[in-house]
């Protein structure tokens, strides 16, 4: 009878013993979970580039939520006690400066081989892409006109045939009026805010309701420039689009986008592992190569269309001022709109 009693005692501690273990296994506690799950609001062609071969070379099966930045960040702070994700993978620095509570320190080894001025500086968020501003110029409607950077958009012939988005509205206006006041001589310089004034006069009101309707304006000749970003412009390039892409001579604005790793995440190995892998060669290369988002890496390859950073006069955002002063911003342009309006 007692020994019957101690064969399923043992028995019972064995059990227990290996759930524990298989437990630890699948939440990543000792580093051999086989799971990733990520939340990104990325592209189908930016995904497709990244997951699957990561899954592939790590053994590891990724659960992929999709979702727009806004609604994945608010999941993000409604989970933080108990987190779903491992890692969200996508995004602007500014996002990720705000909510640096939701995630882990973090910086992986692979950091130092980025261009320097787009390193992880916050500890948690590392960039892996670039985004810029840019003018879509249609050369048919250009003619003869030299357009190398804004000075050259003030500029009578161009009234009414200027595309733009709504900066008030749009992430990738508001980044293009940045960069411009930026280049025209800072955020709170009263000669470069003329400069906006004088570029909604000639734009005359002719504002769109969506960044994809400036580039495709200009690509079908329907307007002569678009202020976009390099991106979409890229993709328009390599399908054969009748557009050029213009880097202001003033300087052009990079934007990161970022992947982190989440605060007390259950598959924190994995997670760790995706960080590098994005800014690995092996990546990098395939993001500038096959896709046309500018990798972060500095020796990463990139395609014919994409003109190499450096030889772009490049800007750098001063993003601690833009999230605070982002309101009085958005509110100097549209007192600006209205005027012209008026006019």
């Amino acid at each position: 009878m007692k020994k019957w009693y101690k064969l399923i005692v043992s028995s019972m501690v064995l059990l227990s013993l290996a759930a524990c273990g298989k437990g630890n296994s699948e939440n990543g506690t000792n580093g051999e979970s086989d799971t990733l799950v990520i939340y990104s609001p990325n592209s189908e062609g930016l995904i497709n580039a990244t997951v699957p071969a990561f899954e592939e070379k790590y053994g590891v099966k990724v659960e992929l939520i999709q979702a727009g930045t806004g609604e994945l960040f608010k999941k993000l702070e409604s989970e933080k006690n108990a987190p779903v994700a491992d890692i969200i993978f996508g995004g602007s620095h500014t996002q990720y400066a705000q909510h640096g509570e939701l995630f882990e320190e973090y910086v992986s080894p692979e950091d130092e081989n980025a261009i320097e001025e787009y390193r992880n500086t916050t500890g948690y968020s590392t960039p892996y892409t670039l985004d810029g501003s840019v003018l879509i110029i249609n050369p048919n409607l250009t003619e003869g006109m030299k357009i190398e950077g804004y000075s050259d958009l003030l500029n009578d012939e161009l009234k009414g045939k200027i595309a733009t988005a709504d900066p008030a509205n749009s992430s990738s206006a508001f980044s293009q009026l940045t960069n411009i006041l930026l280049a025209q001589g800072g955020y709170d310089n009263d000669q470069a805010w003329q400069y906006v004034e004088d570029l909604f006069t000639l734009i005359d009101g002719k504002i769109t309701s969506s960044s994809s309707n400036v580039y495709k304006s200009v690509a079908d000749g329907e307007m002569a420039v678009g202020l976009s970003y390099e991106d979409p412009t890229v993709k328009l390039l390599n399908d054969g689009a009748n557009v050029e892409i213009v880097y202001p001579k003033e300087g052009t604005v990079f934007l990161p986008a970022s992947v982190a790793v989440i605060k007390n995440a259950e598959n924190m190995d994995n997670a760790k592992k995706f960080v590098d892998f994005v800014i690995s060669q092996e990546i990098q290369d395939v993001l500038g190569t096959t896709t046309t988002n500018r990798p972060v890496r500095q020796d990463a390859q990139t395609s014919d269309n994409m003109k190499p950073i450096d030889d772009i006069v490049r800007l750098t955002e001063d993003y601690d001022y833009v999230v605070e002063h982002k309101d009085e911003i958005v509110k100097r342009y549209n007192d600006i709109f209205i005027k012209t309006q008026s006019r």
